[in-house]
């Protein structure tokens, strides 16, 4: 996602780069950001403080073990922060929302715009059709994303059990290996595929007696990701303090 958000930087004169942050053991620390194309003038380090200072807004896509102290430093710098980070625990949403007093903080599981978008369509169909369709969520990514559902699957899980006025907590179902039982009505069911260079796809899929309506989303480029989150960063960047996701963003 970082080499993706270059391709986006060199789309948009609205950003420059002011700093690159990875891991302590990366390979490519005191390198030149950019892994090919033109040089960027901009080093990459591990001291999230230097990677941050001057910017204008600071965008996430590392690693959930690490968010919380992330946040915690752009929150001291007065940065506004875009979080793409999924799978994180309730110890680091806490942090976000602490850090949300200070600083305005955007959690997006998925910057896709047309993500967004989905996500919107899927909660007017889980309103209209009512609780008679039972709900299922279909996720793919590539074989080394690590959380199971995506964070993208369960926050369309989350816009289907708000539609329906029920905690998504109360009524997910998410393995029914060893089950002996028929399906429980009002569940919302998630599964999962891992496999290959899949970028991402997400299907939920709305079954009655007689019909099934599908909404489905499919990346094929992570530059899509990129250009989501450069969209966002521009409208994060003049909000007050605050937390914000993308419905924020595209006005829905």
């Amino acid at each position: 996602m970082g080499q993706s958000l270059l391709l986006a930087l060199r789309e948009t004169p609205a950003f420059r780069l002011s700093g690159a942050i990875a891991s302590a053991n990366s390979g490519r620390l005191g390198q030149d950001a950019a892994g090919e194309g033109a040089p960027t003038g901009v080093l990459i380090t591990s001291d999230v403080g230097r990677g941050i200072q001057g910017a204008s807004v600071a965008v996430d896509f590392s690693s959930s073990s690490v968010v919380a102290a992330h946040t915690a430093a752009c929150a001291a710098a007065r940065v506004p922060m875009l979080i793409g980070v999924t799978g994180f625990d309730a110890a680091s949403r806490e942090s976000l929302l602490q850090a949300a007093g200070s600083i305005p903080v955007l959690i997006a599981p998925n910057t896709s715009v047309g993500v967004g978008v989905v996500a919107q369509l899927v909660s007017m169909a889980a309103s209209r059709l009512g609780p008679a369709y039972d709900v299922e969520i279909f996720e793919a990514h590539h074989r080394t994303k690590r959380d199971a559902p995506s964070g993208t699957a369960l926050a369309l899980g989350e816009a289907v059990a708000r539609a329906r006025a029920v905690s998504l907590d109360d009524v997910a179902t998410f393995n029914r290996a060893g089950q002996n039982a028929p399906r429980t009505p009002g569940s919302i069911g998630f599964s999962s595929l891992r496999a290959g260079d899949i970028v991402g796809e997400h299907t939920v899929t709305f079954a009655a007696a007689g019909e099934r309506v599908e909404i489905t989303h499919r990346a094929t480029d992570r530059i899509t990701f990129a250009r989501g989150a450069l969209r966002a960063a521009e409208w994060l960047a003049g909000q007050p303090a605050g937390l914000y996701g993308m419905q924020n963003v595209l006005g829905l």
